[in-house]
């Protein structure tokens, strides 16, 4: 079996080992590690493998919490010691900036990190009727694959669920559809705790009572999805519609619907907005736009700071929400949402906003490139833009910085996701 020293890891968490001209991935190895690997692609210029056996341990080498490691496909790192992880992902980003955009922050911000267990306030898990295997499985996907892995506990979402795997298992083996729930969407909120089912067949009467005595044990409240995200409903039609979430530091409370999207780690979001007012620095009489508003996650922080927020958001729902969260917080008069393509933005309608002094930009994987390149010469003279795609951000940073006069005073890292590859970042660019 071929062996190899690893040199470092790539932005999935893969260690990356060079051998006669050719580059080896290699799943579940660290840098300054000497290990076998076993090739599952090759190609001309590069090969994909997995770790056979540690021949060299790193001093960084941790053993994984969860027993599913490696087949799981939800974490790629938990071998590394979180403190490394987050270097790690410093790393790609600055890597990604460099290589993409030929750019150095002036200065790297402290990474933000907060708990690395029972942290993912949000998820989606899959579920699969597979008799060969025992009949219901519930959990992520396995690793390079589209089957639900064989789990029965999770170390990443909070114990409530990831240590009733086994629960769930048995609650959807008792219903009569058990092949017809896909998924199972988890929420929770500050004092709430959601479990919506996606059920592509309609639920007989005794289907529901099942559920409810479920969620009446285990303290969920338990909701259904038959069609799109517009039927989710409880089952209980007294439920409450809305959980919450709070940001103490600026005495806000924020409502969602199961389905909304939130960030998904409470503590590390916390975090990233009060980093991210740190350096947006809102005062009052100041008018700020913040794009991909969401539902009010970074605007209603702005607006209590005292300035005057413009939220934009594609969706109408999201819209809503943010609007009916200012207002439930005392912030409507400093505070106004309108819905927009933002993928399809122009230089006539980011006028449109009227004279902006700052702008804060949180926009999916995607990026923000249309908004970037519409900006004009009366362009805000400070961007606080919040990415969850270090390879978007560095795309979108080179326009910034080379054709629209910006510098990027400073990035750095917020460890969102940790055992996992995924790299959150926060930038601030100033008008040169």
């Amino acid at each position: 079996m071929p062996v190899v020293t690893i040199e470092s890891l790539d932005h999935e968490g893969k260690g990356v080992a060079r051998q006669e001209g050719k580059t080896i991935f290699v799943e579940g190895a660290l840098p300054g590690e000497k290990v076998e690997y076993a090739s599952y692609r090759r190609k001309p210029s590069f090969e994909l493998a997995t770790a056979q056996s540690i021949l060299k341990p790193s001093s960084q080498r941790v053993s994984p919490r969860c027993a599913h490691f490696g087949v799981c496909g939800g974490c790629s790192m938990q071998h590394l010691e979180p403190s490394a992880q987050v270097a790690v992902k410093q790393r790609v980003l600055e890597d990604s900036l460099w290589h993409i955009a030929q750019i150095r922050p002036e200065v790297v911000f402290p990474a933000i990190y907060g708990p690395t267990w029972g942290y993912r306030y949000r998820a989606r898990i899959g579920v699969r009727d597979v008799p060969k295997k025992g009949g219901v499985l519930v959990g992520f996907h396995e690793r390079r694959s589209s089957y639900i892995a064989d789990m029965r506990s999770c170390e990443i979402l909070p114990p409530e669920v990831g240590h009733k795997l086994l629960d769930l298992r048995a609650l959807l083996a008792s219903m009569s559809v058990p092949d017809r729930i896909p998924q199972i969407e988890i929420a929770f909120g500050d004092e709430q705790k959601v479990l919506v089912l996606r059920n592509l067949l309609p639920l007989e009467a005794s289907d529901i009572e099942i559920l409810k005595r479920f969620g009446e044990t285990s303290g969920f409240s338990m909701w259904l999805q038959p069609g799109g995200p517009d039927t989710v409903h409880p089952i209980d039609p007294d439920a409450d519609r809305l959980l919450h979430y709070t940001l103490p530091e600026f005495d806000l409370r924020l409502a969602f619907r199961p389905t909304d999207f939130t960030q998904v780690n409470v503590a590390i979001n916390r975090l990233l907005i009060r980093r991210a007012m740190q350096l947006l620095d809102p005062r009052p009489g100041e008018r700020i736009a913040d794009l991909f508003c969401g539902l009010g996650n970074f605007s209603l922080p702005i607006s209590r700071r005292g300035a005057h927020v413009i939220g934009v958001e594609g969706s109408q729902a999201l819209v809503e929400r943010a609007a009916l969260n200012a207002a439930a917080n005392g912030l409507a008069e400093r505070s106004e949402f309108q819905v927009a393509n933002l993928f399809e933005a122009t230089p006539e309608s980011l006028a449109a906003l009227g004279p902006l002094d700052k702008l804060l930009i949180d926009p999916p994987r995607e990026g923000a490139i249309a908004v970037i390149k519409a900006l004009g010469e009366n362009s805000p003279s400070r961007i606080v833009y919040v990415s969850c795609n270090p390879a978007t951000l560095a795309r979108d940073a080179a326009v910034l910085i080379h054709e629209k006069g910006y510098r990027l005073l400073g990035a750095g890292v917020a460890n969102m996701f940790p055992h996992t590859s995924h790299v959150e970042s926060i930038a601030l660019f100033e008008r040169a």
